[in-house]
């Protein structure tokens, strides 16, 4: 089918629209095999294809439906209290929410109502949007962080869908490659009905990009609740112990080599180390088995989560190798190794960390989280060091003195508890627009 309009997209961006829903008809055929690769190990992701692809059959809405588009895990965790809240804002809201991946789906799905629908997002192409959007009709959509794709976004807007960026964050190194895709990026950002961005620095951003951002409304990841019986849990096998765990987590694809490389030349030092327990948890699961075998064919013995239980055995390493678990994880620790900080990947989210009293060692590559990666070392509730193997020499150091690990931990909790209230602030100032966009349209 053909394109919807494209209204008050100006000559280049025009062309830019043009040539980028051309690549990306173009790499439908691989898009759809990396699918069929990535079920291998995820069989949900061999599910439902027609929705990438816009089709959804019989599928259809019971009346109207507010959509949310959480891509992936981190952003489906956040959307958990932001929801509680629109829940009690407008009784009888009815959800489509959609993700881009399988763990965000798996975790989305327990967000779910009745009268509440879930689907895949679409593939970017003017055809799967439009066919979204005219399926469904929802009567506003929200994208949460940084999810803005220009035909997605040029089909709510030509279907007169107001569409919300909310939580926006937008990083120095994103700001960078979008400004050489100005053509593209600016008119897409330009068509958002509001944007909510995390702070006045991620603002400035957005706004170089075409955007209009409101009033920053905060982080409403720091609204996210851990879970209270798993971290008790945690704590509770924590005490069992007679030994401190350090945790390396979310970590990355060749961040547990830079793990191996560092604990190997610890153990070459010739000196006592601190009886610690170390632990594992990968950030993607279909990485589990390949981190299990890295370390067992290094000559490490493994006890894995998923075998063992709460009740790992003795080994040399425990490997977290479970979804959804992270409060149990970070209860369990005295203190954590953040992944993606270390290979030049942007960092993960270290509030849940934080709010599980569990302070963070990170490495130097925090620009998707700098703002929260900043407030935390300047609270004490996080360290920076330069590579794997100062972080680990810095997290041996805090797990032996119990005055300054006592300090960090409170730090940490501290830290998470005084940023907490974006949830509130957000949904309030949505709204207001919401109301305000109602009213003009039955005007």
């Amino acid at each position: 089918m053909s394109a919807p309009p494209v209204s008050d997209w100006h000559g280049s961006e025009r062309l830019a629209l043009a040539a980028y829903s051309l690549l990306m008809r173009v790499l439908q055929p691989f898009l759809l095999l990396k699918l069929l690769l990535r079920a291998r190990h995820e069989p949900a992701y061999r599910q439902f294809l027609a929705q990438r692809f816009g089709y959804y059959g019989a599928l259809r809405p019971d009346g109207p439906l507010v959509w949310v588009h959480a891509v992936s895990l981190g952003e489906t965790r956040a959307l958990a209290p932001l929801l509680a809240q629109w829940r009690a804002q407008w009784p009888g809201l009815r959800l489509l929410l959609t993700h881009g991946t399988a763990t965000g789906r798996e975790a989305g799905a327990a967000l779910l109502r009745a009268g509440d629908l879930q689907v895949w997002q679409p593939w970017d192409t003017p055809g799967a949007t439009a066919r979204f959007v005219r399926h469904f009709r929802p009567r506003w959509g929200v994208l949460l962080e940084t999810e803005v794709w220009p035909n997605l976004v040029q089909a709510c807007y030509a279907a007169q869908t107001p569409l919300y960026l909310v939580n926006a964050r937008l990083s120095a190194k994103s700001l960078r490659q979008a400004q050489r895709l100005a053509a593209l990026a600016v008119p897409a950002y330009r068509h958002l009905a509001a944007v909510w961005p995390q702070s006045q620095e991620h603002a400035v951003r957005l706004r170089a990009l075409g955007a209009s951002p409101e009033a920053p409304t905060g982080n409403i990841k720091f609204d996210i609740e851990p879970d209270p019986a798993q971290w008790e849990q945690g704590q509770a096998v924590c005490q069992s112990l007679g030994r401190l765990v350090v945790l390396l987590a979310s970590s990355r694809e060749g961040e547990e080599q830079m793990w191996l490389d560092a604990w190997r030349a610890l153990q070459s030092r010739g000196q006592a180390l601190p009886a610690v327990q170390w632990l594992i948890v990968p950030r993607h699961p279909q990485r589990f088995d390949a981190v299990a075998q890295l370390l067992q064919t290094a000559g490490l013995t493994v006890s894995r989560r998923s075998v063992d239980g709460s009740v790992f055995s003795q080994a040399d390493v425990w490997l977290g190798d479970t979804l959804g678990e992270m409060s149990f994880y970070y209860g369990l620790s005295a203190v954590a190794l953040l992944g993606g900080s270390f290979a030049p990947l942007g960092g993960q989210n270290l509030i849940e960390a934080a709010a599980c009293r569990c302070p963070v060692v990170m490495g130097p590559h925090t620009y998707n989280f700098a703002q929260a990666a900043q407030m935390a070392q300047e609270a004490g509730a996080a360290l920076e060091q330069a590579n794997m193997a100062d972080a680990m020499d810095c997290a041996l150091a805090l797990a032996q003195d119990p005055a300054a690990l006592e300090r960090a931990s409170s730090a940490a909790w501290a830290f998470a508890q005084a940023h907490r209230g974006a949830v509130l602030r957000l949904s309030q100032a949505l709204a207001q627009r919401v109301e305000a966009a109602q009213r003009q349209t039955s005007a």
